[in-house]
């Protein structure tokens, strides 16, 4: 079995400008990670190099996010729909990134004979971006008659198609590169930190974008064309972000904690099917992701068809979940940084599993419009916040420094499938004859959400807190002989 191995590369992360970063103490000026004991061949990232990356990265994720919303949730949804779109097509806008996926692996495997992080991800998020400046076109022929409104939506599907599969290429190699940069015991707090960051991206930017769509004196189609062209370009100016980050060579990575005095294997390696823990926790992803995604699809329009809620008021909602999100962020970091992803998984893990029962007691009174959606909304946002950064800060330090791609690409691969599976599960139970309740869909998810966390009980993570010590710290129990151990 593969041993989980500590990140070999520790930067000193001292007064570095994001705020959460400059709560970690200095270590060195330089280090470097020995890679194989002949020749001896070192990675050396000083703290200046260090803490221009991550300042790099959180812009480039910025300038990225505001041009994902445009391309996708409920811009591009609304976009869709203005062109006549039918459940079908909506249906496919969700699937389609599930099922690239698969591809992940394919780009782990590209990225393992690259030279180079920065122009690996050049290659491929540039063209996948710039594939966009096709629809702005279509938006002018459409509005003038010249083609259809269907034959724009099966373009839209056909450009959202090519886009995941050529940027499933650098899915699992960019969580590669960041896994580098950003030092294991700095990961929740930079991460929570950047995150919250983005959501309140969101929670500026969307609405904004929406207004300006909405208000544009050429029509909503127009108006979408309009904050495309504005998502390309703030989408290219992330790709230069990049420049600013330290590049590293994913053949230094490839080979660390190998040894390289014996000739390794040319074939394609299937050595992460002996590492127990990893297959442990892909369990656990596959799970989870099919059981969410039986019923993530289904709130809202239970909420919009069931309940008869406005649109408008649905919106504010999904607000005060993304704000919701933006404030825990940061205390799920620190937190994480304290105790541990994988305890943090497992108690946030149990609230949100339990959220979809919540919804049982929603109906069509004033006490569910005004207090119970609203405080479900805030329960399901901050949770969330954890299980998103605990999950992938788990998954980082995981996987071996000289297998993360791969690492990530699998897990990437299966989640994708499962959710894709999810979907396709929870629409077809909906079609069955006295089963075509979401309140049932959503008591299913529930059940299937706790069963999921049993796999990760026996994930191992260096670093975390044993779970019974944290809940007998949490707990306002006294100590004494009399009471029980409890033992992972």
């Amino acid at each position: 079995m593969l041993r989980q191995q500590e990140d070999d590369i520790s930067v000193e992360t001292s007064s570095l400008p994001p705020v959460p970063i400059q709560e970690i103490s200095e270590d060195r000026a330089l280090t470097e990670t020995v890679l194989s004991p002949t020749p001896k061949l070192l990675l050396k990232i000083s703290k200046p190099e260090i803490r221009t990356s991550l300042t790099a990265l959180t812009f480039e994720s910025v300038l990225a996010t505001i041009f994902y919303s445009i391309i996708g949730g409920a811009l591009l949804s609304n976009f869709l729909l203005e062109l006549g779109a039918g459940p079908m097509e909506i249906g496919l806008l969700a699937a389609i990134p599930q099922m690239t996926n698969l591809l992940q692996p394919l780009g782990a495997y590209l990225v393992d004979r690259s030279s180079s992080f920065r122009w690996y991800f050049i290659c491929i998020f540039v063209p996948s971006r710039l594939v966009w400046l096709i629809l702005v076109p279509a938006i002018w022929l459409v509005t003038s008659s010249h083609i259809t409104g269907h034959q724009v939506v099966q373009l839209t599907l056909g450009i959202i198609l090519g886009t995941n599969i050529i940027e499933a290429f650098g899915r699992a190699p960019w969580l590669g590169w960041t896994a580098v940069l950003v030092q294991e015991r700095l990961r929740g707090r930079y991460f929570g930190f950047r995150n919250s960051i983005l959501s309140l991206t969101n929670l500026v930017g969307v609405p904004l974008l929406g207004l300006a769509v909405s208000v544009c004196p050429g029509g909503t189609l127009k108006g979408y064309g309009a904050v495309l062209v504005l998502g390309i370009v703030l989408g290219l100016i992330s790709q230069m972000c990049q420049f600013w980050m330290t590049d590293v060579n994913p053949q230094l990575l490839k080979v660390a904690g190998l040894d390289t005095s014996e000739p390794q294997p040319k074939k394609i390696d299937f050595s992460f099917l002996k590492d127990d823990n990893f297959l442990k926790f892909v369990l656990y992803l596959s799970i989870w992701c099919f059981a969410v995604n039986i019923s993530a699809p289904f709130f809202n329009l239970y909420m919009l068809d069931n309940l008869d809620i406005d649109i408008s008021v649905v919106t504010v909602y999904n607000a005060l979940g993304t704000g919701a999100n933006m404030l825990m962020l940061l205390l799920w970091g620190k937190l994480a940084d304290r105790i541990g992803n994988r305890p943090l998984l497992l108690l946030v893990g149990v609230l949100v599993a339990v959220t979809p029962l919540l919804w049982l007691g929603t109906q069509t009174d004033q006490i569910s419009f005004w207090v119970w959606l609203p405080l479900l909304h805030v329960l399901a946002g901050g949770t969330w916040a954890a299980i998103d950064l605990c999950t992938n800060n788990l998954m980082m330090a995981m996987a071996p420094l000289h297998n993360q791609s791969k690492y990530f690409a699998i897990a990437g691969a299966i989640a994708g499938i499962a959710g894709a599976v999810g979907i396709a599960v929870g629409s077809f139970l909906l079609t069955l004859p006295g089963v075509n309740n979401l309140l049932g869909l959503f008591v299913l998810s529930g059940f299937l959400r706790l069963f999921a966390l049993l796999p990760l009980v026996f994930v191992q993570e260096q670093r975390s807190m044993p779970l019974g010590q944290l809940i007998r710290a949490l707990l306002p129990i006294r100590q004494s002989t009399a009471l029980i151990e409890v033992k992972e």
